[in-house]
């Protein structure tokens, strides 16, 4: 997606500050075959954040370091002879505890996520992979996720507890002790007509049943009245949640891609993005990210593994 701003308000700079106190993460760079990919995994080893293995057509990455004039440094190279064989290859080092974070190279979401899936060699978990983009929006006060716009075309109430709790995960590891989840639909009332409504207030339920953990919950909530205190007030919403959202969850992934996006070209927000859900978080750069934005996509991802090296463990699938 393209990004909105390099300057930005100082959210994502926030959270280097924080990156700042810990460890780089050994990650699994897949397929690093354009220039663009390459460099962005430099770029944030150059930022603390990361070790990179390159894992792909070891000729090809060193021919092209040299072209692009990017030093890999002491850096491992893996060799793979082309694109699946660097998704399986780097699924495989992350199973045998070589690295702890994957990050998308040059090559297609879908051929790397076949590998993290696949049921025997992969990294599934009993949760549902889910995407969140966390945005930088100018005109809003904090940093913002939302969930999902990439994956999970038409998820169930299942698929949904699974993407919330993903969401909720992250959020806590950015540093938010409670987050904050407006569940969005097209109106605030729950209507038999609007499966959406529905599943918001079956997800609000489930959380007051200790069925999604570590966060507040409300919806449905129409964008409007989940973004503003003043809406919400206005057709009489009484929230915590409305006007301070942490997490947006939208009721699908064509809801979620539009809102990202409009938010991304109207608003000029920046996204970083992560796959969320499997064994370990997977990084997803674009070409038209701004180096902000690649850098940020890695600060989030490092913050989100320390945080699981000292909480529990997903369940095992």
């Amino acid at each position: 997606m393209t990004q909105g701003s390099d300057t930005g308000t100082g959210k994502y700079e926030q959270l280097l500050v924080r990156c700042g106190k810990l460890q780089p993460v050994t990650t699994a760079v897949v397929h690093p075959c354009e220039a663009t990919a390459l460099r962005g995994a430099v770029e944030a080893q150059e930022h603390g954040l990361i070790e990179p293995i390159y894992v792909g057509p070891a000729a090809r990455i060193r021919e092209l370091a040299a072209e692009a004039g990017v030093d890999l440094g002491a850096a491992q190279v893996v060799d793979a002879p082309h694109s699946h064989g660097s998704a399986t290859k780097a699924v495989e080092l992350v199973r045998l505890g070589q690295a702890e974070l994957l990050m998308k190279g040059s090559l297609h979401t879908d051929e790397l996520l076949a590998a993290v899936v696949a049921r025997e060699s992969g990294l599934r978990t009993g949760r549902r992979i889910s995407h969140a983009f966390v945005m930088d929006v100018p005109t809003y006060h904090k940093v913002l996720i939302v969930t999902d716009a990439a994956i999970n075309i038409a998820p169930t109430l299942e698929d949904k507890v699974d993407i919330c709790q993903n969401a909720i995960d992250l959020a806590r590891s950015l540093g938010v002790e409670r987050p904050k989840v407006a569940i969005l639909a097209a109106v605030e009332t729950v209507n038999s007509k609007m499966p959406a409504t529905l599943d918001a207030a079956a997800l609000c339920k489930m959380a007051e049943r200790g069925q999604i953990n570590g966060a507040l919950l409300d919806g449905p909530l129409a964008f409007d009245n989940a973004i503003s205190r003043d809406a919400a007030r206005t057709k009489g919403i009484d929230s915590e949640v409305a006007g301070d959202p942490d997490i947006l969850l939208t009721p699908d992934l064509e809801a979620g891609n539009i809102l990202a996006k409009l938010l991304t070209y109207l608003s000029k927000a920046d996204s970083a993005g992560l796959v969320l859900g499997a064994r370990v978080p997977i990084i997803l750069t674009s070409r038209a990210d701004s180096v902000r934005a690649r850098i940020a996509s890695c600060a989030v991802a490092m913050l989100a593994t320390h945080a699981r090296r000292g909480g529990p463990a997903q369940r095992a699938a």
